[in-house]
This record gives C-alpha cells, structure tokens and sequence, in this order.
C-alpha cells in the first residue's frame, strides 16, 4: 500500500512538513509504504490553459506532473495533502499541482475514462494557519475536495489547525500525536487486511498491467494489486491501453516496475504469473499460480482484446477464490 504525501509548504523544516512527517511515520508503523513530494522542490508549471487535456487527456507541459507526479497519484492507495493557508487558501507550489490535476479530471469527465482504484483510493487533508477565524478553512477545504475528486480520491477527512505560526509550534501541540494517530488507524483500517496479490509477465506492458487492473476495479476493497516485470520496458503497450479504454479502463500513467523491486517493497501474498513462471525468484510464504496467457504485444489488436477478456474471466476467479 502506498501513502502518498504531498507536501506543499516552501518550508522544507516547518510545521506542515512535521504534521505530515508525523502522519508519514504512523502510516509506516501499521504496514504502509511511504512517498513524500516535496512540491516546492518540483519543476511544476502552472496551467497554460491550452485545453489539450480536455480533447485529448494529456498535458502539453513536459516538467515533473508529466513523469512524476501524475504516476504518483495513479499509484498511491491514499493521498495526504498538506499545506499551510495563505491568504484563505493553498500554497502557490501546491496549487500549482492541483490545476495541473485537471488532465486527470479531463479524463474522467471528457473522455468518460475511469481510474480502476478511483472507487477504493482515500484522500485526507492537513493544515494549519496563524490566526483564529472560524472561516480560516472554508475556502480550502472545498478546493481539496475537488482536488481529491479530479485525482479519483475520496475526501476522507482533515486535521486543521490554528493560531500556529512560530517554529516548533506544531511539534508543540498539546493534542497533535494522538489526534495523528486515531485518524491514520481509521483511515487505513479497511485497507491494512487486503491480500496482497501481485501480477508478473516479462516486460509488465500488457498481460499482468491489465490483471492488476482488473482486481483493482473489482476488488479493490479485498486485494491490494500489483504488478511487475523480470525484463520491464519504459512504457505501457499502446494498444493494450486502448483496447481497454474500450471498456471505459483508464490506463494512463502507468509505469512497467521490475520484478525483484517490487517484492522487496510489497511481500506479496501471492504471484500470478501470465506465462513466465521460470523468471519469478521464489517468495516465502506466497502462493504461486501461474495463467500461461499467450504474449500479446506485437500482435493484431483483435488479439489484445481476446487476451483482454480472457484476463478478465482469470481476474473474476480469482476474486472469488480468494474473497
């Protein structure tokens, strides 16, 4: 499981970096792994408003939303947003990333493309500011919302705080470990049991790219997916991509991840190979099955789509097998 923090103060020591730092560690203590951005030390343009991504579902700005940011938010199981309240709303650095988010939401609401985790992924907000209003929270509130919303995240609370603003007042809170810790275990209590299954072929570009995405869409709730490769390539088969955005699967910013990595980080319940059983390095304790589906890249899309349906009925199986 991945827990995703981004971090948007341009204060690398302050006190939205030790609210999420301490949101960080309590996710790691019950199981999770972890990934901060670090917003302000990103090359993130703000939005052009070129209208690419409402035609076509990509951004036209190469910069790190392109090859960092937007995989990072496909991948994550939970999203942190934090952030400390500049005149009644977010960082500039961080909303810069929270416009760019518009391609994800162009996807979604133009090209009617669904995310397969957008219906189990968790959103959660921290944030603090300097004086005592009752409104202080109002306006950014309802932008993270529809952050959350554009990214396939569901708004699953907050933790705000005010009248902090000197160094060390956030580390000095009265009430903040205990208030970190009871939100982090109901946040991540209905995703900590999940198996963890994860899907190998060779390159991790068509077969075990669509099981994973299958079991996330079906199962999310019950299985935590993954997937790998023994011999990775750069990117996702294209017409494995398009065929299953035929039956409306968004695959989009998906990243081939090599086998060995992907276990050391995820321990693995079980593995589900789709033919390449020989390269997998054995895993103690994990289930191994193997789906001998035939290699679908470099062959006709007529072919991908029989390899498509077949995944499917393997992954409906394999949910029921398992739940």
């Amino acid at each position: 499981m991945l827990v995703l923090g981004l971090q948007g103060s341009p204060r690398a020591k302050g006190n939205t970096n030790f609210l999420l730092t301490t949101f960080m560690k309590e996710a790691e203590r019950l199981g999770a792994n972890t990934h901060v951005v670090q917003v302000d030390k990103k090359n993130i343009v703000s939005c052009k408003e070129y209208m690419v991504c409402e035609k076509k579902g990509f951004c036209p700005i190469h910069d790190d939303m392109e090859t960092e940011i937007y995989p990072l938010l496909r991948q994550a199981d939970v999203i942190v947003a934090a952030t400390p309240i500049f005149f009644y709303s977010t960082t500039a650095q961080l909303k810069a990333l929270i416009d760019r988010s518009q391609t994800l939401w162009a996807r979604k609401y133009r090209l009617n493309l669904t995310d397969p985790n957008r219906k189990w992924r968790r959103g959660f907000f921290l944030s603090l500011g300097a004086t005592k209003g009752k409104k202080l929270f109002e306006s950014v509130n309802l932008t993270i919302k529809y952050f959350f919303d554009a990214v396939g995240a569901g708004f699953d609370g907050s933790l705000t705080y005010r009248q902090i603003e000197k160094s060390g007042d956030m580390e000095n809170h009265p009430t903040v470990l205990d208030d970190v810790k009871r939100k982090v275990e109901k946040l991540m209590a209905p995703l900590i049991n999940r198996k963890k299954i994860l899907f190998v072929c060779r390159e991790n570009a068509c077969r075990s790219q669509m099981a994973s995405a299958f079991a996330q869409q079906l199962a999310g709730d019950k299985i935590e997916s993954y997937s790998a490769g023994s011999e990775p390539i750069n990117r996702v088969n294209p017409t494995m991509a398009e065929v299953m955005q035929e039956n409306g699967i968004d695959m989009a910013f998906r990243i081939p991840k090599a086998l060995e990595a992907t276990i050391s980080e995820t321990k693995p319940d079980m593995i589900v190979t789709m033919g390449c059983k020989e390269n997998c390095p054995f895993v103690p304790g994990a289930k191994m099955i193997d789906w001998d589906l035939p290699d679908p890249s470099e062959k006709s899309p007529d072919f991908m789509r029989k390899v498509r349906d077949e995944t499917e009925k393997r992954v409906i199986d394999l949910i029921s097998e398992v739940s």
